[in-house]
């Protein structure tokens, strides 16, 4: 088998797993208590957060750890549209967020707030100008994500975040699929919240943690014990949080630019073999702002359920979307974004990406399977 669907989720590195494997067998004391198990969980939670905060060239106290990006995105949206309503209950976005956020600011509709959704053109971007366009006197929150999970896209946060600097809303961004992938770093982005998950730079699920700027005031989302400075109820997921950062630690800056690097390389290789064998192809998004390792295709007259299943057969893992919408029969709310709903393109894109483990080797095999799959797709018809 061959995975290529690293945007859904990627595999633990072994040293990763080894971190976690040590700290479930020797630092099992509760980091909350006072006696020397306590202090010593203590000890390896703060060093963890140290490790993180240096990363993004933040203060360790701005890392709250939590479950993940879901609960992250829940907690920027829903304690922030709290806090603030005093002020306004008017809320910015855009039509193509994960549905962490889209579906809790839907949520918050349902609970009086108003939510603008920010349309993308055919290349799946935002222009600054349509968020300059939205902004009201009375306008809380703006939550746009940092890169797009479908298409790779990277969104202008810097350009956004200096636009904001004149305004009193609070910034969020959604990065779980930008983290451990680029450099991130909040002060220089003008971000005031910040999201972040594991599971996709080859750290272990169900753990992640949300960057809350000091001047940020914003209640627990979980109500509990006074963990995290009574800023997340819940006994702490020590050998989580411990893997994480040691995943991070096992990608600097320098390497997070030296594997977008590789992956573009994958990318540049699959494409141009899939056209010198004549497969015609449109690349979905925007080719100059993207992550490398994100890559969204479509193939004209191919069914990409059939496609996708055709090279799972053959060892290819692959995916046509967010994996968090997959086994529904909802289209791609992002294709949608970008083409319309009726648009060809909804049916006939898949997404592959690249990450930790693969090979030119896997690109050459994979070009071939999509080639051979392709043709006897349309030999059939």
């Amino acid at each position: 088998m061959v995975y290529l669907d690293h945007a859904a989720t990627t595999p633990m590195r072994p040293e990763v797993v080894e971190e976690m494997t040590q700290v479930m067998k020797e630092t099992f004391g509760n980091p909350s208590s006072i006696h020397q198990y306590g202090r010593h969980g203590n000890t390896k939670l703060e060093n963890a957060r140290q490790s993180i905060a240096d990363s993004l060239e933040v203060k360790p106290h701005e890392i709250i750890f939590n479950s993940g990006g879901t609960e992250s995105d829940n907690t920027a949206l829903i304690e922030t549209a709290f806090a603030k309503q005093s002020q306004g209950k008017h809320i910015i976005t855009t039509a193509i967020e994960h549905p962490s956020v889209l579906n809790t600011a839907r949520y918050l509709e349902q609970l009086g707030f108003e939510v603008t959704y920010l349309p993308v053109d055919k290349k799946g971007q935002l222009a600054v100008n349509e968020v300059k366009k939205a902004l009201r006197s009375d306008t809380i929150l703006v939550s746009i994500m940092m890169a797009n999970n479908e298409t790779g896209n990277l969104l202008p946060i810097a350009e956004i975040g200096e636009l904001l600097q004149d305004h009193p809303a609070v910034f969020h961004t959604d990065a779980v699929q930008t983290y451990g992938k680029i450099p991130v770093y909040p002060n220089i982005l003008h971000v005031d919240l910040l999201s972040v998950s594991a599971h996709k730079f080859n750290g272990p699920k169900g753990v992640g943690f949300l960057y809350k700027h000091d001047d940020i005031s914003l209640p627990s989302f979980l109500h509990g014990g006074e963990q995290e400075e009574k800023r997340r109820a819940g006994t702490h997921n020590l050998a989580g949080i411990c893997a994480m950062a040691k995943a991070i630690e096992l990608l600097p800056a320098q390497t997070q630019i030296d594997n977008q690097e590789k992956y573009q390389k994958f990318s540049d290789k699959l494409l141009k073999i899939l056209t010198a064998q004549g497969i015609t192809y449109h690349l979905n998004g925007d080719p100059d702002k993207k992550l490398s390792h994100v890559l969204n295709l479509q193939f004209p007259g191919v069914s990409n359920d059939l496609l996708l299943m055709q090279l799972d057969l053959k060892g290819f893992a692959i995916s046509t979307g967010s994996a968090c919408t997959a086994g529904n029969i909802e289209p791609s709310h992002v294709l949608e974004a970008m083409y319309g709903k009726d648009a060809e393109a909804i049916n006939e894109s898949i997404r592959v990406s690249f990450g930790y483990g693969n090979t030119d080797k896997d690109v050459e095999q994979f070009a071939q399977a999509i080639i051979d799959t392709i043709q006897r797709l349309k030999e059939r018809h």
